[in-house]
C-alpha cells in the first residue's frame, strides 16, 4: 500500500509539472487565420498559396507547439476592408483565433490592424504594403514582414533614376496601398532630384486602362510608374504594349510586381522590366529546396508574399515554443528578441515598430532567350541591404519607437 501511495504521489507531482506548461496556451490550440483575397485580383499572388505556406510552417513543428495543437483556418476578404474587419472580429471573438496572417490590400490590413491591436492578437502582415502599418498606425502586436512601399520605391525607383530616367507619371490604384506606393516613390524620386509630371487614379480591379495609359503617354514622362499590383498590373502592362508605350521610348515601371504577374504576362511582354522583391525561388539552395516542396503542393513557384507567410508563421511558432505561452505580449517580445533565420530571411531582425528588416533584391525580368525554362524569370541585379531597403524606424512615425 505504501508503495502504491508513493507511486500515486509521484504521478500527481509529474502531472503538476506538465499541466501548467500546456495550460499556458489558451484552449490548448494555436489557431492561425490566413485572411486574404482567394477569388480576385490578388488570389494568384496570395490566396490558397499563402494558406499552403502557413501549413508548411506548422508541419515543420509537427502541428504542435508548447503542448498545443496548431490549426490553420482560412477566409476570403474579397479586397473589402469591411469584410476583412468583420471576419477578423468574428475569428477573435468566437473562433478562438490567436493570429491573423497575410492580408494583402492595405485598406483591409489597416482595418485588421485596429482590431488585433484592441483585442491583443498577433498580426503577421505579408501581403500589404502601406508604410502606415509599421508607421503612424503601428501596433505592439503587428509585424510587417515581407515588403513595404518604401522598399519598392527605394529599389525600383532608385534603379530607374540611376539609368537617367528622371521624370515620372503615375497610374495608381485608388485605395490606401496605391496612394501610399505613389507617395513613397514620389518622395524617393524628388529626393534624388527627379520630377513628377502628374498622376491618374484607377478603380481597383478595372479591366480598361486605355484612358489612364493615354494620359500617361501624353505626359512626356520618362517613366510611367504603375502603383498597383496583381491583376491590375498585368492588365496595365498588357494594354501598354498594345499602345506601343515602351516602343516609343517611355519606360514602364511595375512598382510592385510578383513572379505570378510575370508568368501571366509571359517573358515576351515582361522582358526587361525592373522590379524589387523580397524573395526569389532560385536565389540559393535553401530557396530552391523549399520552393520545390511548395510547388508540389501548389502547382507553381511561390511569390514573395507566400514565402513571407511561411517565414512569419514559422517565426511566430518559434516564439511560442520559446515563451511556452500564446500570451500576445510575451510572444511579441520573444519575436522581437529572436533573430529571423530561414530560407526567406538571413539574419532578419524585427524593429520596435514591427518592421522585419531583411535584405531585398533588385531584379530584371529575363528575355525569352535568357530563360532556361518554366519560372526561370529573374536576373538578380543586386542585393539591397536591409538598412537601405527599409525606412529608419525613428522616421516611421510609430509611437512604439523611442
Amino acid at each position: 500500500m505504501r508503495t502504491l501511495l508513493l507511486a500515486g504521489t509521484a504521478l500527481l507531482t509529474l502531472a503538476g509539472t506538465v499541466v501548467p506548461a500546456s495550460a499556458q496556451v489558451s484552449d490548448n490550440v494555436i489557431r492561425i487565420g490566413v485572411l486574404n483575397d482567394r477569388s480576385g485580383i490578388y488570389a494568384d499572388l496570395a490566396g490558397e498559396g499563402s494558406a499552403i505556406a502557413a501549413r508548411m510552417a506548422a508541419e515543420e513543428f509537427g502541428n504542435k507547439v508548447a503542448g498545443a495543437s496548431v490549426e490553420i483556418v482560412v477566409a476570403d476578404h474579397q479586397n473589402k476592408a469591411d469584410i476583412a474587419a468583420s471576419k477578423a472580429r468574428e475569428w477573435v471573438d468566437t473562433g478562438g483565433v490567436d493570429v491573423i496572417a497575410d492580408v494583402p490590400n492595405s485598406a483591409a490590413a489597416l482595418a485588421v490592424q485596429g482590431i488585433t491591436k484592441d483585442k491583443k492578437r498577433i498580426f503577421l502582415m505579408s501581403g500589404p504594403g502601406a508604410t502606415a502599418l509599421s508607421g503612424a498606425q503601428c501596433s505592439p502586436y503587428g509585424f510587417q514582414w515581407t515588403y513595404d512601399n518604401y522598399a519598392m520605391a527605394a529599389g525600383t525607383g532608385r534603379a530607374l533614376y540611376e539609368q537617367g530616367k528622371r521624370k515620372w507619371f503615375f497610374v495608381t490604384a485608388d485605395y490606401a496601398f496605391g496612394q501610399s506606393l505613389e507617395e513613397e516613390t514620389t518622395k524617393m524620386v524628388k529626393s534624388l532630384g527627379g520630377t513628377i509630371s502628374g498622376s491618374v487614379r484607377h478603380p481597383l480591379g478595372t479591366s480598361d486602362f486605355s484612358s489612364f495609359l493615354l494620359q500617361a503617354q501624353g505626359s512626356g514622362a520618362d517613366v510611367i510608374g504603375l502603383a498597383n499590383a496583381g491583376g491590375d498590373t498585368v492588365n496595365a502592362v498588357k494594354q501598354a504594349a498594345e499602345f506601343g508605350i515602351t516602343q516609343s521610348g517611355q519606360s514602364l515601371a511595375g512598382l510592385l510586381m510578383f513572379i505570378t504577374d510575370v508568368n501571366a504576362l509571359g517573358l515576351q511582354s515582361a522582358q526587361g522590366l525592373m522590379l524589387t522583391t523580397g524573395f526569389y525561388w532560385d536565389a540559393d539552395d535553401q530557396t530552391r529546396e523549399w520552393s520545390k516542396k511548395f510547388e508540389a503542393k501548389a502547382g507553381k513557384k511561390p511569390t514573395m508574399v507566400q514565402a513571407g507567410v511561411y517565414s512569419a508563421v514559422k517565426h511566430y511558432l518559434k516564439a511560442v515554443e520559446a515563451a511556452k505561452t500564446d500570451d500576445a505580449d510575451k510572444v511579441s517580445a520573444k519575436m522581437r528578441e529572436l533573430p529571423v533565420e530561414d530560407m526567406f530571411a538571413k539574419k532578419g531582425k524585427i524593429a520596435a515598430n514591427g518592421r522585419m528588416f531583411h535584405d531585398m533584391y533588385l531584379a530584371q525580368v529575363k528575355t525569352p532567350a535568357e530563360s532556361k525554362g518554366a519560372w526561370d524569370y529573374y536576373k538578380i541585379v543586386k542585393t539591397i541591404p536591409a538598412d537601405t531597403a527599409f525606412m529608419d524606424p525613428k522616421q516611421s512615425g510609430c509611437t512604439l519607437v523611442k
